[in-house]
């Protein structure tokens, strides 16, 4: 005898509630429908079965996204001599599946709990997201589907590229099956990440000059930011006999570069918002989400380039944003190459920071700021060096985190350290990658 279970349910008749069970079997373990059977296991039977089977797979069709008929089977069967129609459904490939006037939120996502379909939790449909997605935060299906892309499309008509349904799929803003990916999402007027601007008085985070948010496309944040930036970028002009020289404070290159970088290599899995820091002596762009897997600080700064958003830097591409993957932290370099002071690159597990010296400052000061400042031979690097000298002698040898974490300095000014010190004929490495090790020389 059947009874009622998480894999069986019994209606009477036809009736909506069809569809939620159908869409809670699909995003579970699957399950059969049995319509003609009462809540008791009584069989009652359908007045037309062939009538029945139309309107459940009509009704399944329209209503659940995305399309589950594949994974579903309507037939009908004799139970004690009377019609009952079965609808049986297997674990979809898809999920989450969802009514499709409710959307991708709890009230159009269901699930089987025991003999009850109930609307799935907010975990429970990111979690079968990054199911199916895997970890491409990009490509997964946007729990947003009511998207406009009204300013992407405008930018991509600008650049003289199509935004047509087939362009879309071809640049993966709508996935296979036929929703919108996470990648439209940051395209789309609903964005719901932020770029955070700040000017500050002087050179520390006191006094706050002015202040702005950027929400909606990415592409329109990008824009709005360079034009915010642009304003706070002043002209200095000196003369050199006859000739009026003009310089900016910061290189129009370096500032397109490190935006760029901060917005196309972030990570959308975290909520949180990409912040630029305007000061008088420098310019901070930190990003959410340290170095990819697999990539160290030595690799981006030879221009190896891992993308986490590849997606997002194609479109770029396309649009003629960046010319070529792994350029972006060269060009910033080499804006500063005639000059004293040099951008600072920093990063941590789960951010990364580039900062612009104001080369007017300097100019105009004499000063150079303390997060512009290179690693020199000064008291606090004699220190230092004086630290990673005992532990070599200690243990024979060094690695980066050693240093790190008996000095508690971020990776980038451990690597800067040990760079010198092997200049400085203190230290010479053996090995690569994860099994570098720096030694003594035999002069220490």
């Amino acid at each position: 005898m059947l009874i009622e279970g998480k894999t069986v349910e019994f209606k009477r008749e036809y009736v909506d509630d069809v569809k939620k069970t159908v869409a809670a079997f699909a995003n579970c373990d699957g399950g059969t429908i049995y319509i003609g059977i009462s809540d008791d296991g009584s069989v009652c039977g359908v007045p037309d079965a062939d009538a029945t089977m139309l309107r459940v797979t009509n009704a399944l069709r329209d209503a659940i996204r995305p399309d589950v008929m594949m994974f579903v089977d309507c037939n009908y069967t004799e139970m004690d001599g009377k019609a009952v129609v079965t609808v049986s459904v297997q674990r979809g490939t898809a999920r989450p599946y969802y009514l499709r006037d409710k959307g991708i939120r709890p009230e159009g996502v269901y699930v089987r709990q025991g003999s009850a379909t109930v609307p799935a939790s907010d975990a429970a449909i990111l979690s079968m997201i990054r199911e199916i997605s895997g970890d491409s935060y990009e490509a997964a299906r946007s729990i947003n589907q009511q998207l406009t892309l009204e300013y992407c499309s405008a930018f991509f008509k600008k650049r003289g590229l199509e935004l047509g349904a087939q362009q879309m799929r071809t640049l993966h803003l709508i996935g296979e099956d036929g929703t919108f990916t996470n990648l439209a999402l940051l395209l789309s007027e609903q964005c719901a990440h932020t770029i955070k601007l700040a000017v500050f008085e002087g050179s520390k985070k006191t006094v706050f000059k002015d202040r702005i948010e950027l929400f909606g496309s990415l592409l329109e944040q990008l824009q709005d930011a360079f034009d915010y930036i642009d304003r706070y970028n002043r002209t200095r002009a000196e003369f050199q006999g006859l000739d009026r020289l003009e310089s900016r404070d910061y290189p129009a290159a370096a500032v397109r570069e490190a935006l760029l970088n901060a917005v196309i290599h972030r990570d959308y899995s975290f909520s949180g918002s990409t912040l630029i820091s305007i000061f008088d002596d420098r310019i901070e762009f930190v990003s959410i989400g340290g170095l990819v897997k697999g990539m160290s600080y030595d690799d981006i700064m030879l221009g190896v380039s891992i993308l986490r958003n590849q997606n997002l830097a194609n479109i770029f591409y396309r649009l003629r944003l960046i010319e070529a993957y792994g350029t972006g932290i060269l060009k910033i370099n080499e804006s500063y190459s005639d000059s004293s002071v040099k951008p600072l690159i920093e990063t941590s597990s789960n951010a990364f920071k580039i900062t612009l010296p104001n080369l007017n400052y300097v100019k105009e000061s004499g000063k150079t700021g303390e997060t512009i400042r290179p690693l020199t031979s000064n008291a606090k690097k004699e220190d230092r060096v004086a630290v990673v000298v005992s532990i070599c002698r200690k243990n024979g040898f060094v690695v980066r985190k050693d240093v790190e974490q008996a000095l508690h300095i971020s990776q980038a000014t451990a690597i800067l350290l040990l760079r010198e010190m092997v200049s400085d004929g203190i230290l010479m490495k053996k090995g690569t990658a994860k099994n570098l090790r720096y030694y003594l020389t035999n002069h220490f």
